[in-house]
């Protein structure tokens, strides 16, 4: 972790927490609800500046957790309750109508929303997008083990995701672990399968979620290890190998294959050498391995599927809506493979230390407006979660009253917020904790 890497988060972190409780206090002073406080970060027993303006303490608190903005007449996550044992006041929330404190509590979610929409808007027109092409794969993908147990299979153009169109790889490699079906073009023929549960379990372990399949390159060697039996037996850099074991291969990952199956048995291989045919044979490793690589092919043809497609404002507008609804839906099935016992997603999941890691360790600011925006609207679909402690709590509660005429009882209130800060608390302390492990460990 670096200092870059932490200005980067903490940056980042700051802008939305402020705007995101901003959401909350715009509506309330609009509707002259008092606010007693207003802090980016947390200030249990103390706080690192504060100054009071008008009837609002604004300040920057020491715990890095969030953000609050303290609300008079409301059962928070302060669990201050003194004032709530004396009469409603007409500037407390409780004092409000549902609908404006069900716009109050909204607010927050709202402008995080909001927020990820103008963020990707504004790269969309300022920058455009570049991105791998799944349609430019022109000889498929090649797939690893884990990949081939998913459903995949090598020379697969991946065409839809769940029915809708995968036009992007780098989307594609996401959203398919989430996926319940995928369609490929396979031999010809259009072919649609569910996906494999046990695949994904075994590409979350391997942590291979961002590389489990690449387009397919051609078998022409282009590096060869000193002292392995591709260099003992004679394969130089160059060669073009046109069959293994009598089978005519064309591309690596056939040629990988044929290898993996013949672990320390002598193999054949035809050799295209100067537009001369040359026969080798080779003794694989124990671990199939004969010490050649084909990267620079692979990266020609990683190169070959790259587009910058650049927008018009309108078109950005649309997109950048397009991309935060596309955002929140893999928020949402994320937790298909998360709380999933068999994938066991719950393992790869990073608190604090493990997002501030992905940081670029230099300043990118398309990245970080690009993170922002995505974060932002976890943030969003977070909040919205009905749990006591969160912005959904607050909404489920006051739709309650709204649907029934009754508003829930001030003491279920106080204990349900109790339980919810309670069980915040705890999954926070369970989340830095995994990431302390793992830091300590270098698992990360």
């Amino acid at each position: 972790m670096t200092l870059v890497q932490l200005f980067q988060f903490i940056l980042s972190i700051s802008i939305l927490v402020i705007l995101h409780e901003l959401g909350h206090f715009i509506p309330a002073k609009l509707f002259k609800t008092k606010v007693e406080k207003f802090y980016l970060f947390f200030d249990p027993w103390f706080s690192i500046a504060k100054k009071k303006i008008g009837e609002t303490e604004y300040g920057i608190g020491w715990l890095p957790f969030g953000g609050y903005v303290k609300i008079a007449g409301m059962v928070d996550e302060s669990m201050d309750t003194e004032q709530l044992k004396k009469p409603a006041e007409p500037w407390e929330f409780r004092s409000k109508p549902a609908w404006q404190r069900l716009i109050i509590m909204l607010g927050g979610v709202t402008v995080n929303f909001f927020l990820a929409w103008t963020i990707y808007t504004c790269l969309g027109f300022f920058k455009g997008e570049t991105y791998h092409d799944n349609a430019k794969f022109t000889n498929g993908i090649s797939v690893s083990d884990a990949a081939k147990k998913m459903g995949l299979q090598n020379g697969d153009k991946i065409l839809k995701i769940d029915g809708k169109v995968a036009d992007r790889f780098e989307t594609s490699a996401i959203n398919m672990l989430f996926a319940n079906q995928i369609t490929v073009e396979r031999s010809g023929k259009e072919v649609t399968f569910p996906v494999n549960e046990d695949g994904v379990a075994e590409i979350l372990k391997s942590n291979e979620a961002k590389a489990y399949f690449l387009p397919r390159a051609t078998a022409i060697v282009d590096t060869v290890i000193a002292n392995s039996p591709a260099q003992k037996q004679g394969l130089l850099q160059g060669d073009i190998i046109t069959s293994v074991d009598g089978k005519s291969v064309k591309f690596f990952d056939e040629v990988a294959s044929v290898i993996d199956q013949n672990k320390n048995k002598p193999v054949a291989f035809g050799v295209s050498r100067n537009n001369k045919n040359v026969e080798l044979t080779i003794t694989p490793d124990k671990d199939g391995k004969i010490g050649f690589s084909s990267s620079k092919e692979l990266s020609k043809a990683l190169e070959s599927t790259v587009i910058h497609k650049q927008y018009s404002f309108l078109q950005s507008i649309s997109r950048g809506f397009e991309r935060t609804i596309d955002v929140l839906v893999m928020q949402v099935k994320q937790f298909k493979i998360v709380f999933n016992t068999k994938t066991e997603g719950y393992k790869k999941v990073s608190g604090p230390i493990g997002i501030i890691k992905q940081m670029p360790e230099t300043i990118n600011w398309e990245f970080f407006w690009s993170f922002t925006a995505m974060f932002s609207v976890w943030l969003a679909f977070l909040n919205l979660i009905p749990i006591p402690g969160l912005d959904g709590g607050h909404v489920l509660f006051t739709l309650w009253e709204m649907i029934t005429g009754k508003p829930v009882p001030q003491k279920v209130l106080e204990n349900a917020q109790m339980i919810g800060v309670i069980f915040l608390m705890g999954l926070m302390i369970l989340i830095f904790g995994t990431d302390i492990v793992k830091w300590i460990t270098g698992k990360f």
